[in-house]
């Protein structure tokens, strides 16, 4: 029995003598059954590690020999032959916003009629659940030299209606109803009386389908939350019109408390808007580059008509139609609300500000005025101070001469003096020069306690 042992990632050098691991395009024949999973992550950056973990995990569980399996960061396979001779090839590739496995049975007995449902490969069961929301399951017949009719293909295609094309203008036919079966997986016929065309471009075809599939339910995934937000995008703009009409009637006679309230309330509504915008915006903003992968798809199938089925494109393209521009719709009619909210909130503040620098010229008056009083004041008590000092100056010479007259009338009978109304005169200016000297260092020690004091 072959040795197993843990798989891990791919050697980047190998020895020169060792033989190298095959392509997988080098592992694939016919006819095949294949499945198909892809899973949508919510924290891609985080969730694409995850994902290879799991497909690493996976590889285990089928145990998949090192030698048999190749592992790179976004992308990996691995190929498990059974005692019978069948082949199961595990396919893991992770992508921007999703990841997925394509499950390939390739019986070893070529005349064994393959059929939708359960892999056939011996023991075979899928034993994870993997991470994020399904985006879809596919269920892959490629049955190469496969003559059906009309009747026969309506009885394996589970569904009402039956699309179908001839691509990449070869014999090569694919054929589906978009229509989940009983066991949610959507069933496609890829068929063609060219055997050596069909395995030359089997990758091609089935790459093709699946990234049509994958791409196409990414673009409709959030349909339902775009109905919805249709409707509450209908909700803010009912509220928008009504608060504009609003300030726009009463903003002349408005009050500071009402632009308060108003700039209050519209600031919340435009958070709210904000986040709802933001909501969408992750959700709906990459349809267009989706929508754009799948016609770019379709177009590299260069399909023809497989009468008597209408062709791929028609319900595809059908289906997507106008999806992608709604979104896009919804998306500016949110960024027109968020504009609106913000020019009327700027228009409120414009409105305050308004206020607010009349009622600071309106203080600048009142303070000028009260400066020119106090100024005034100020004059009138300088006026004042200088009439007081001069008083104080006519009173402190009149006293001094009071006394200085009584010295001088006692030096006149002691006879040192010969007229005492001639002394007293002359006393006079010396009185007048000690009073201005007396009031002078007084303003000057007032001065100075005042400056230390911190009061000038």
């Amino acid at each position: 029995m072959e040795e197993r042992r843990p798989v891990g990632r791919a050697e980047p050098l190998r020895h020169l003598h060792e033989r190298p691991r095959k392509y997988l395009e080098e592992w694939l024949d016919l006819p095949a059954h294949v499945h198909h999973y892809a899973y949508r992550m919510s924290n891609p950056p985080v969730q694409r590690g995850q994902s290879r973990d799991e497909f690493q995990h996976l590889l285990t569980c089928f145990e998949v020999s090192e030698a048999n399996a190749v592992v790179s960061d976004k992308f990996g396979y691995g190929v498990r032959i059974a005692a019978n001779g069948d082949r199961l090839i595990i396919v893991w590739e992770a992508h921007t916003e999703y990841y997925s496995y394509q499950m390939w049975h390739i019986p070893d007995d070529k005349t064994v009629p393959l059929d939708f449902g359960t892999i056939a490969f011996p023991d075979y069961r899928f034993p994870l659940s993997p991470l994020g929301v399904r985006i879809n399951v596919l269920d892959i017949i490629i049955a190469p030299e496969l003559q059906v009719t009309r009747e026969q293909i309506r009885e394996l295609i589970y569904g009402p209606h039956v699309y179908g094309s001839r691509v990449f203008e070869e014999d090569i036919s694919v054929v589906t109803s978009f229509t989940p079966d009983e066991h949610l997986r959507e069933r496609y016929l890829i068929y063609s009386s060219s055997p050596e065309a069909l395995l030359h471009h089997v990758s091609k075809v089935v790459e093709g389908v699946v990234t049509i599939e994958n791409y196409y339910h990414l673009v409709l995934l959030p349909f339902q939350e775009f109905s919805k937000a249709v409707d509450r995008a209908h909700e803010f703009e009912q509220r928008n019109l009504r608060q504009r009409a609003q300030v726009t009637a009463e903003l002349s006679t408005s009050t500071s408390k009402t632009l308060q309230d108003w700039v209050s309330r519209l600031t919340q509504d435009f958070m709210e808007v904000s986040r709802f915008a933001e909501s969408m915006r992750y959700q709906l903003s990459a349809s267009v580059p989706y929508s754009a992968i799948v016609q770019a798809t379709l177009e590299a199938f260069k399909e023809r008509p497989l009468p008597p089925f209408l062709p791929l494109s028609d319900y595809v393209s059908g289906r997507l139609s106008g999806v992608a521009d709604g979104y896009q719709q919804l998306l500016r009619r949110i960024d027109a609300m968020q504009s609106d909210f913000e020019s009327i909130i700027s228009v409120i503040r414009a409105r305050v500000d308004l206020m607010l620098q009349d009622q600071n010229l309106a203080l600048q008056d009142q303070n000028l005025r009260l400066l020119s009083s106090v100024d005034k004041t100020t004059k009138s008590q300088a006026i004042l101070q200088h009439t007081v000092e001069g008083l104080s100056v006519i009173v402190i010479t009149y006293y001094l001469s009071g006394l200085g007259n009584y010295l001088i009338k006692a030096f006149h009978e002691l006879g040192w003096i010969e007229n005492a109304v001639y002394g007293t005169a002359l006393f006079v200016p010396f009185a007048l020069v000690i009073s201005i000297g007396v009031i002078a260092v007084g303003r000057k020690i007032i001065n100075k306690r005042m400056a230390s004091k911190g009061l000038q």
